[in-house]
């Protein structure tokens, strides 16, 4: 059972490191603001969150840490609050860069000029 934690553990780890990859290529090659805070946020949850699981799935796979268990739940609980955060986060910047008209462009369909008419 060990092992099958410690191998996937280091998977996750690795698809940590190729979702970084894409979210950076993403923030050179994406056009405007808000499609490179798509890329941006693919790299924190999948740059971040995943490696965070596979580092505490990889504590719990190895019998040499002295403090696996204390490892393991740190990685879990920063995991579930990056979780939690990055994707608010990049709500919060992208709706602050929409109501202030900071990013030029023509959208097909704008659902927040709604809320435009409430505020």
């Amino acid at each position: 059972m060990s092992e099958v934690l410690f191998y996937l553990g280091a998977i996750m780890i690795a698809i940590g490191g190729i979702c970084d990859l894409f979210g950076a290529i993403g923030l050179l090659r994406f056009p405007n603001f808000y499609i490179r805070l798509h890329a941006a946020t693919v790299g924190t949850i999948g740059g971040a969150v995943v490696p965070l699981f596979g580092v505490g799935f990889l504590a719990l796979g190895s019998n040499f840490l002295p403090h696996k268990y204390a490892i393991a739940g740190a990685s879990f609980v920063t995991g579930i609050i990056v979780l939690l955060a990055a994707p608010a986060g990049a709500h919060v910047l992208a709706y602050a860069a929409h109501k202030a008209k900071l990013v030029q462009w023509n959208p097909k369909c704008d659902h927040l000029t709604e809320v435009k008419k409430h505020d």
